[in-house]
């Protein structure tokens, strides 16, 4: 098994060791959850890195927002630069969700703008879980919403090695249902092109492509950086990841297609027993046009709201997401725990209230509100042994952690925080000014801070 190997010019100090020691003895323990109550400025990040590697199973860890999980992710790389350290979290720089306000009879089209470097690092992230134990994976709470099925994922994988016979025509068939388009003038990720005896494929998750050379074999497998068009690895084989999460073979869509006419049908003569004609009419028009999609080119805009069809799910199961692709033990981190919980919480409802809006209008048919986050009753039963990290754990962290509590409050540093004196309410504004002066007479400065609401 591949082993994590921590690398830092530092060794743990103050509480860190102790916090190490602790946590690592009560997860051999089967404790469920733990916490690490530790101060700002303890080295929290530095503990979790050491747990991870003692322990030597990939970890999650869980965010409550982009720009810490950014900042997690650059310290779990320099911690690991021999492992896989991934990122997950939401791809869209700008994201308008569908929706509809009844009110003023508007509709509002989805609109995104993807941003495709992060949509590079989701797919290298779930790829490299499949891939290899060694795996630290870095999300925010937009990990807990339906990405499709990691088994469709994985059996749509393609490996490739040379001596393989195989034929251009075979493997182009092959690109284009893992969603990979052909493009001889604009060669980018999730792309393929053709020259002579040899295919050029540039792998979703990858910042190179692959040149694939024929006879009646594969004569050879060529990784080539696409700006300077240099050769920078000769390779046995390799393993090409589909396009997109959503994937879905062409059996799948078949039977997808067939589940969703007949939940039209339904829908459909519901509708119109209820005297709306109109709605009834839009949602059988805009259904059936995404089927057409899906017959013919195995895609359509908004396929996510299919995914009850394509995954072959029972009506309110629970969606397949990132946690999902973990198949053996892993560890999961919940940072920032008393921020993460309640938005954990919260995702589900407010996620379902836009989506009723749109089923109850015609918009989508009501399988589409099975293209969901998770909701935190389905997040606690699939979650494994987990530490909430925080300096301050909320009620419901402290709750189910019970007494399995390691502080971390002694600094690497040995720095100890200022002492904080609390006055009374009254003649406030008087002693806040005596107070100023006796640091105006030191030749110091004082900062003021204060409530902008009442």
């Amino acid at each position: 098994m591949e082993k994590f190997k921590l690398v830092s010019p530092f060794t743990p100090a103050g509480d860190q060791p102790k916090a190490i020691k602790n946590i690592v003895e009560k997860y051999k323990k089967n404790a469920m959850n733990q916490i690490l109550l530790g101060v700002t400025g303890s080295g929290k990040t530095f503990t979790m890195a050491n747990i991870i590697e003692k322990l030597n199973i990939p970890a999650l860890i869980i965010s409550p927002n982009k720009v810490l999980a950014a900042q997690l992710y650059s310290e779990f790389k320099t911690f690991f630069p021999h492992n896989n350290v991934e990122y997950f979290i939401s791809y869209y720089d700008y994201y308008q969700p569908e929706a509809y306000i009844p009110q003023t009879d508007t509709y509002i089209e989805k609109d995104a703008s993807i941003n495709e470097n992060i949509d590079k690092l989701r797919l290298k992230a779930t790829s490299s879980i499949l891939n290899s134990k060694a795996t630290i994976v870095v999300a925010s709470v937009s990990c807990i919403y339906n990405i499709g099925s990691p088994d469709m994922f994985s059996k749509s994988c393609f490996y490739i090695k040379k001596g393989d016979r195989i034929n251009r025509k075979e493997l182009t068939e092959h690109l284009i249902s893992m969603q990979y388009d052909r493009n001889e003038l604009d060669f980018s990720r999730g792309t393929f092109r053709l020259r002579g005896n040899f295919i050029d494929i540039f792998p979703s998750d990858s910042d190179f492509y692959l040149r694939i050379k024929f006879s009646d074999v594969i004569e050879a497998i060529e990784k080539i950086d696409p700006i300077t068009q240099g050769l920078i690895e000769n390779m046995e084989f390799d393993i090409i990841y589909p396009s997109t999460h959503f994937i879905s073979d062409k059996t799948s869509i078949e039977k997808a297609v067939s589940s969703i006419r007949i939940e039209l049908e339904g829908r459909y003569r519901e509708l119109i027993s209820q005297g709306k004609t109109l709605f009834a009419e839009r949602l059988k028009q805009r259904t059936l046009y995404d089927i057409e999609m899906l017959l013919n080119a195995g895609y359509c805009h908004g396929i996510e709201n299919y995914s009850r069809h394509l995954t072959g799910k029972k009506e309110g199961e629970r969606p397949l997401c990132l946690l999902d692709y973990f198949k053996d033990e892993y560890i999961l981190f919940i940072d920032e725990s008393h921020v993460t919980i309640p938005q954990i919480r919260g995702m589900y409802e407010g996620d379902r209230s836009r989506k009723k809006t749109l089923v109850d209008f015609g918009f989508r048919l009501p399988s589409a509100m099975d293209n969901r986050p998770l909701n935190f009753e389905e997040f606690e039963k699939i979650r494994p042994k987990t530490i909430f990290v925080s300096a301050t754990p909320g009620k419901y962290e402290m709750e189910i952690s019970k007494k399995e509590i390691t502080e971390q409050i002694i600094r690497p540093t040995g720095l100890i925080d200022p002492e904080v004196t609390i006055y009374p309410l009254k003649d406030q504004i008087k002693n806040l000014i005596a107070e100023i002066k006796k640091v105006i007479a030191k030749k110091e400065r004082a900062l003021v801070l204060t409530l902008t609401k009442k």
